[in-house]
């Protein structure tokens, strides 16, 4: 991913994905129309589950979708798969991955000139575990945009992917906000490489703008082709990563003013796209929803501080979306008798935790978002010695999104709110619903097919038989087509 790379050099690796990509072409494994027969069909909008369903999927798009009781014309040529016994939800989103999302300098300087491939990687992985749709929120703008394209073109297989760039406010990986260490250790052309290929000049700088100055800058963003934006409304820091002492820990910090907040929605708004907020106090989240973003990612995440009662109330209000990003109750329990590793007290895990589950009985939308991406297969020498890194872990790509699941179960929602809030909620917030979200009529045709009922039990959506994107059917078994991290 990160690379000097951005100017498109013609490499070995390139000519042997643009090979690869033409047998893919063979592997998609649908043609003209497509009949679905005798499925139970969830659809995505929270309605009662359609027994002995018909689906009609002409091109890229659901055609007709009814019951086998009832006549529906099909086409002499059509493909009629009989999937009587199975079940059918819309193709599922995760709200908050990253395609790319390792910060060490070994990983990066392994990988500069790779950045596409593993972008592609983490696409594949994500279609291959039945994610039709990821919304990418922080990585390396240019290559992501790359893959994204690639992808649209039906060039190679993989999981449609909307793309923020930058945190607007944050550093690239060798910075205050990730690996300020890294910064200090690394070679400096180095880091400023790799740092300006993540920052696109919307960087830590942004917050010492006038808000003329401020709109100016967010405005060149908008126009670069981002599908939407996110701004950091409190500081960042991953376990410490600043090399700042803990109490002065950026996740405390406010970067933006509550007027400079406004310019980062209004210039946003006016570009036709959805911006969203990265939150970490009970603050922050209050100026984030009084400066109406239209969702808020990790929003339970405050601290040790609830959500008070009037704010909730007030993000119902303003509907506006919700992200959560929750843990097993294994994963709590392991978190919080090694806050030491994970610098997150048990108090913080309770309050995360209370959060979560009074959002939800409030009625806040909440969506499936997992910060999940690939792992890297070089763990640090902490993580090789701490086996609680690996206990049902909540970000991996492909596993995040079924312990999502889980773990939203365990704190008492419904199978049929988790289906919503991994499909139509998502769409709803990043304002694809016209096209994306439920399986109904003139939507692109993106489905999963499940051998087992998920609102029996929701660990049932792990039960895939079948992945259909656009129409075509997924070779899974396929996937990833050039494995680099996970071969």
């Amino acid at each position: 991913m990160k690379f000097s790379i951005v100017n498109n050099v013609i490499t070995f690796r390139s000519l042997f994905m643009s090979v690869t990509l033409v047998v893919w072409s063979g592997l998609a494994l649908c043609q003209g129309e497509i009949v679905l027969k005798g499925a139970t069909l969830i659809d995505g909008t929270g309605a009662p589950p359609l027994k002995n369903s018909i689906i009609v999927i002409d091109g890229d798009r659901f055609k007709r979708i009814g019951s086998t009781s009832k006549h529906i014309n099909i086409s002499k040529n059509a493909r009629v798969i009989d999937v009587s016994g199975k079940y059918i939800v819309p193709g599922l989103m995760d709200a908050n991955v990253h395609l790319f999302r390792d910060v060490s300098i070994e990983f990066i300087a392994r990988y500069e000139d790779r950045l596409e491939e593993l972008i592609t990687e983490g696409a594949q992985i994500a279609l291959k575990h039945g994610l039709t749709t990821v919304f990418d929120s922080w990585g390396p703008l240019q290559p992501l945009m790359n893959v994204r394209d690639r992808i649209n073109r039906g060039e190679i297989p993989g999981s449609r992917v909307y793309v923020a760039g930058n945190i607007v406010g944050l550093s690239g990986p060798f910075g205050r906000d990730f690996n300020a260490v890294g910064s200090w250790i690394a070679p400096k052309t180095f880091v400023n490489r790799i740092n300006a290929i993540f920052e696109e000049n919307t960087g830590p700088q942004l917050s010492l703008l006038s808000p003329n100055e401020l709109r100016g800058e967010i405005r060149k963003y908008v126009n670069r082709d981002i599908d939407f934006l996110k701004y950091a409304v409190n500081g960042h820091d991953c376990r410490g990563c600043s090399g700042f002492p803990e109490l002065l820990n950026l996740s405390s910090v406010l970067l933006f003013t509550p007027e400079a907040q406004d310019v980062i929605v209004d210039e946003t708004h006016k570009g036709n796209i959805t911006v969203q907020t990265h939150t970490s106090s009970v603050v922050a989240l209050q100026q984030a929803v009084n400066a109406r973003v239209d969702m808020m990612q990790h929003c339970a995440m405050t601290g040790e501080i609830p959500i008070p009662d009037a704010l909730i109330n007030q993000m119902l209000e303003t509907k506006i979306f919700c992200a959560v990003q929750p843990r097993t109750s294994k994963r709590m329990k392991a978190e919080s008798e090694n806050s030491n590793l994970f610098r997150r007290t048990p108090k913080m895990q309770n309050v995360w935790h209370e959060n979560q589950i009074r959002l939800m009985k409030a009625g806040v939308p909440l969506l499936l978002a997992t910060d999940a991406g690939v792992a890297n297969p070089i763990k640090t020498e902490v993580e090789v010695d701490q086996k609680e890194f690996d206990v049902e872990h909540p970000e991996m790509l492909g596993e995040a999104h079924f312990i999502w699941f889980r773990a939203m179960s365990q704190k008492g929602m419904k199978p049929m709110q988790s289906i919503v809030s991994a499909t139509r909620n998502i769409a709803a917030a990043y304002g694809k619903l016209q096209d994306l979200g439920t399986v109904e009529k003139n939507k692109l045709a993106d489905l999963v097919i499940l051998n087992k009922n998920p609102l029996d039990n929701i660990e049932n959506m792990r039960s895939i038989s079948m992945v259909i994107k656009n129409g075509e059917i997924v070779d899974r078994e396929a996937l990833p087509i050039n494995p680099i991290l996970t071969k």
